[in-house]
């Protein structure tokens, strides 16, 4: 029995919730959000968002909760099950990547340590 592959990436309700407000207050100039990894920080790498204009040929597009993320291709295997959600509190907001690839991250929260995911 083959095993079902997971999605890149999932949203939580809240997730979903400002990124609608986010795509709303554009005017449909964007068509998504691109989400990647890039080398960066002190522990190795940081997590990328940026708004889409349009698919590029090798983005993975993934739609959950009625919004469109497209996942970078060079970054698939390091967001594989990874869940995004969205915190508010006293002090900071912000977008939150539960990623189970994920095995470390430095103090301030901006880097993390994240391997790619396996078959």
């Amino acid at each position: 029995m083959a095993r079902q592959m997971p999605k890149a990436i999932t949203l939580t309700e809240a997730a979903a919730a400002r990124m609608k407000e986010i795509m709303a207050a554009s005017n449909g100039k964007y068509i998504g959000v691109r989400i990647g990894v890039k080398n960066g920080g002190c522990a190795g790498m940081e997590y990328t968002m940026e708004y889409a204009e349009a698919v590029n040929p090798l983005d993975e597009v993934v739609e959950d909760r009625d919004v469109r993320i497209l996942i970078d291709p060079k970054a698939i295997l390091f967001l594989l099950g990874t869940e995004m959600d969205y915190e508010e509190d006293k002090f900071a907001s912000g977008f939150r990547f539960n990623n189970p690839n994920q095995t470390d991250a430095c103090g301030c929260g901006e880097s993390v340590t994240i391997v790619p995911a396996t078959a």
